[in-house]
């Protein structure tokens, strides 16, 4: 069993719906979510959007492989309004679905890369990482989740909703 922890966000339609509606999902995919972070509000990060994103952590213990998962968090957000991009910049979504960490796994394809490359440098994400994975080793860096929240250069408000 693999130690599957992701972040899900969203800032557009009825979002803490759409949270929990992919909670639902990926358990009947992956087995019942392990622990569950707060929800978490914060400004859109790398582009400009009139409503903010709201965010959640989940860990999730599954026997699916990195792609297989990253397939099945893919479908799910397709499934839940999710639009191909039209550009390479970031845009508001109702559902995006993170791969965070596979137990300490580094990988790095094409497709996927774990640890999320970009986790180390967000707030809205290492925020709800603190709140029961703060001990948690990133194994490419070394350092705990508190240490990396304490260092992260995104000073952007991020709440407890």
């Amino acid at each position: 069993m693999y130690r599957q922890i992701l972040l899900l966000g969203g800032n557009q339609g009825d979002v803490f719906s759409s949270l929990k509606q992919a909670i639902i999902l990926l358990s009947e995919q992956l087995g019942q979510a392990v622990l569950l972070s707060d929800y978490y509000e914060s400004e859109p990060w790398g582009f400009e959007a009139s409503q903010n994103f709201i965010n959640q952590v989940v860990e999730f213990r599954s026997n699916l492989e990195a792609l297989d998962l990253l397939n099945v968090t893919q479908k799910i957000e397709k499934e839940l309004g999710r639009k191909e991009k039209t550009g390479t910049q970031y845009e508001s979504r109702p559902i995006d679905i993170d791969i965070l960490f596979i137990d300490d796994q580094l990988i790095n394809l094409p497709r996927l890369i774990v640890p999320h490359p970009k986790l180390h440098e967000r707030h809205f994400t290492l925020a709800p990482l603190s709140d029961h994975w703060q001990e948690l080793e990133h194994p490419l860096f070394n350092k705990t989740i508190s240490q990396l929240l304490k260092e992260c250069p995104d000073k952007s408000e991020v709440t407890k909703c």
